[in-house]
């Protein structure tokens, strides 16, 4: 009777000892397939060249018909009116198409030393603040250099970019090289004021802002910590911007600088400065006030339809994110963990979860894996650009989202990363960090060669 129960004890013990073992497993095989998911389930699998450009899944008839036909807009070429199809470009203007600058839905590339930056968007202004707390217009040429003009009217200028060369060492001896972009005016239609301030921006990927528009202001907040309270020597500040729709100071959480506070506004804003092409959020001409104001033919509607506007602010909102790839391969765990020892991961959240959506399901209550916090960063007197927006200030810029960059030269040919394109690849852009990622960049440098091999690893993995 006594080995009986001796067995039925030991059986007992293996069963519970199984169901743990089997909850654990499920526990590993459910944070695997969450990591896979970098966009929750609006994670595309395709890891080709088109890979940034799916729809969500799960969205309706109708939903799939407005995502594509915004899908047409954003590519549609804009031409100088009359036209009987899509008129209004310009006057003055920098590209004819949302895709011209946005290849793929991915990241725009710099030109080479020398070459003109066209395909670049310089932002302007002067000393001091605005209306609404933003930038400063310059008198004849307002917030934004444009570079191009239709032919009755005259570009505003154009910028010409010139590069140096650094090199530094590793704790290990290699070497690595940093090039430190200058930038001119050229070709100024009128005198620039000599303390114009300048700061140049390529284009970001569209993808994944739906999701990162989900996410509540509250749980944006919490990740704050403006004047370092926990003393790691990492801040983030909320920069808080004008909202044009609603006539009211809004949290940003868009552009390099966090300076747009919608997927709206951003694609209105982006008609208007780029293409020239008035809407209802912005009906006047960028050149109103200018002498190339003059040349445009006179008109009372808007230039671009709000039916159309609504349509390409749908095509970006319902953009899927891609899977992340080799998450199990072992360099990339060692990677990962590395990312997490040398404080990358105190700006580059990789966790953020969507708040609860009724009326739009598709990117309600997702655990997203962004690696970002939507904050704003001092990133040092290297990378600073000294032109506040809003309440960034000259050396800040709002951490970029990590996911898919691992896909940029697979989607767009090439991987120049950080806000000017200056990075030739993910670990210059990693050495050029300063301020408050100062020391995890130090930590860096400190890795052997084989560790910063694993650490770009895991970031091609995302």
């Amino acid at each position: 009777m006594k080995r009986a129960t001796q067995a039925v004890l030991v059986i007992l013990c293996i069963v519970i000892f199984l169901q743990i073992a089997c909850k654990k497993a499920d526990t590993i095989i459910d944070n695997l397939e969450s990591e896979w998911l970098n966009g929750g389930s609006q994670t595309a699998f395709d890891q080709g060249s088109s890979s940034f450009s799916h729809m969500f899944s799960g969205m309706s008839a109708l939903q799939n018909r407005v995502h594509e036909v915004g899908d047409g807009q954003f590519s549609a070429t804009f031409v100088a009116a009359p036209a009987p199809l899509n008129p209004g470009l310009g006057p003055i203007y920098n590209n004819v198409a949302c895709v011209s600058c946005h290849v793929s839905d991915g990241r725009g590339k710099v030109p080479g030393s020398g070459e003109s930056a066209a395909n670049m968007l310089f932002r302007i202004s002067l000393p001091g603040i605005g209306e609404h707390g933003n930038p400063v217009p310059i008198p004849g040429f307002g917030d934004q250099l444009q570079s191009r003009s239709v032919l009755t009217a005259s570009p505003e200028g154009d910028v010409s970019i010139n590069y140096t060369e650094q090199s530094y060492n590793f704790a290990d001896g290699d070497t690595y090289s940093l090039r430190t972009p200058h930038y001119t005016f050229i070709n100024l239609y009128m005198p620039m004021p000599s303390n114009a301030l300048l700061s140049p921006r390529v284009a970001a990927p569209v993808f994944g802002l739906g999701l990162l528009e989900a996410v509540s202001e509250e749980d944006i907040l919490k990740m704050a910590d403006p004047n370092d309270a926990n003393k790691d020597g990492i801040k983030g500040q909320a920069n808080y911007v004008w909202d044009v729709l609603n006539q009211k100071k809004v949290l940003g959480r868009f552009g390099w600088k966090a300076n747009q506070p919608s997927i709206l506004q951003q694609v209105a804003a982006a008609y208007n400065g780029d293409m020239g092409i008035t809407n209802y959020l912005f009906p006047k001409e960028s050149s109103e006030g200018q002498t190339q104001f003059s040349s445009q033919p006179g008109s009372k509607t808007y230039e671009l339809a709000d039916s159309l506007l609504y349509s390409v602010e749908f095509y970006v909102k319902s953009l899927a994110v891609p899977v992340r790839r080799d998450i199990t391969n072992p360099a990339v765990v060692r990677g990962k963990a590395l990312f997490t020892q040398t404080g990358c991961i105190k700006c580059h959240a990789a966790d953020l979860r969507t708040k609860v959506n009724v009326a739009f399901p598709q990117v309600s209550n997702q655990l997203i894996h962004p690696f970002t916090d939507l904050l704003l960063h001092d990133m040092g007197d290297g990378l600073a650009d000294n032109r506040p927006d809003f309440l960034a200030s000259g050396k800040q810029w709002r951490t970029a989202p990590l996911w898919g960059i691992g896909l940029t030269q697979k989607v767009n040919g090439h991987t120049n990363f950080l806000h000017d394109g200056r990075a030739r690849n993910l670990m210059e852009a990693v050495m050029w960090h300063g301020g408050e990622a100062l020391a995890a960049k130090n930590n860096v440098v400190q890795l052997s060669r084989s560790d910063r091999a694993s650490l770009i690893a895991f970031l091609e993995s995302l």
